[in-house]
């Protein structure tokens, strides 16, 4: 099964690496929102999912806009896909 998974924060990281670990289960591609910057210094900062997807060498796209970018985002996808399911958890924008 080829997953295109959705998810930003600490949270959603435990569901993505039971989705890696799971026999039969490929994460095909991950969607996260963008960098952002972080702390006192404003150190531009990945997701937390990010920063696991990019360990297990898995795509990454980082929209600022789903609804604006879905054109662009679609063609990207193609040569990932075909995806047979979405999973979402704690993702941060209207599907």
């Amino acid at each position: 099964m080829n997953v295109l998974f959705f998810g930003t924060p600490d949270f959603s990281v435990p569901t993505l690496k039971a989705l890696i670990a799971s026999p039969g289960v490929k994460v095909g591609a991950v969607i996260t929102q963008p960098d952002k910057p972080a702390g006192r210094g404003g150190v531009i900062t990945p997701p937390p999912i990010k920063k696991v997807a990019l360990e297990n060498q898995i795509p990454v796209f980082q929209p600022k806009s789903l609804r604006k970018e879905f054109a662009s985002l679609r063609e990207l996808l193609l040569p990932l896909g075909p995806f047979d399911v979405g999973v979402v958890v704690a993702f941060g924008q209207i599907l």
